[in-house]
């Protein structure tokens, strides 16, 4: 029988934290955003046809699969997803949403902005990390299964889509969303 030695049991309790981290090299962090994406916009073209018309001729995509916001007085929210650009992944982001105001409860939702111009997918890539501001379009899905978008929005150099909400939370907050590449 083997005794551990104090160094040895360090040692162990020491790499447990990195043990729990699935953020770390060879871990299958890329592959469990890519399949959410992967689901998350075949439930979006399935669900809304029309925004098949959008991903054909948006520049870029960033899809966020699940979206967790909370909140009681202050709130927030988190999300892991991924950039496509031609179908295909090029990065990985994070967004972080930190609001205040009257609400309370927590939800979860799926978001999806199209980059509908070069310069648009550009400014985001080439920044440190952006903030979705006024120059964002909301285009939400209605209960006909169409994609509610008018026509200021079709324009816009970035058109966000939210759906699949689940949860109820309720007030006014002001917040803003801060979107970062990762390592996943």
């Amino acid at each position: 029988m083997t005794k551990m030695t104090r160094r040895a049991a360090l040692l162990a309790l020491g790499a447990l934290p990195l043990a729990a981290c699935s953020n770390g090299v060879g871990s299958s962090g890329a592959a469990k955003i890519d399949a959410r994406v992967n689901a998350t916009l075949n439930e979006l073209y399935t669900r809304y046809p029309d925004t098949l018309n959008l991903a054909d001729v948006a520049a870029g995509i960033l899809v966020m699969p699940v979206v967790t916001e909370a909140g009681l007085g202050v709130g927030g929210s988190y999300a892991r997803g991924a950039l496509l650009v031609g179908g295909s992944t090029v990065d990985y982001y994070s967004a972080i949403k930190a609001n205040v105001g009257f609400q309370i409860g927590a939800q979860q939702y799926a978001s999806v902005l199209f980059f509908m111009t070069d310069e648009s997918l550009s400014d985001f890539r080439r920044s440190s990390g952006w903030a979705a501001g006024a120059d964002v379009g909301y285009a939400t899905p209605n209960e006909g299964r169409t994609l509610a978008a008018e026509t200021t929005t079709s324009l816009s150099p970035v058109i966000a889509v939210i759906f699949g909400h689940a949860g109820l939370r309720i007030g006014a907050t002001l917040d803003g969303v801060k979107y970062t590449r990762i390592v996943p």
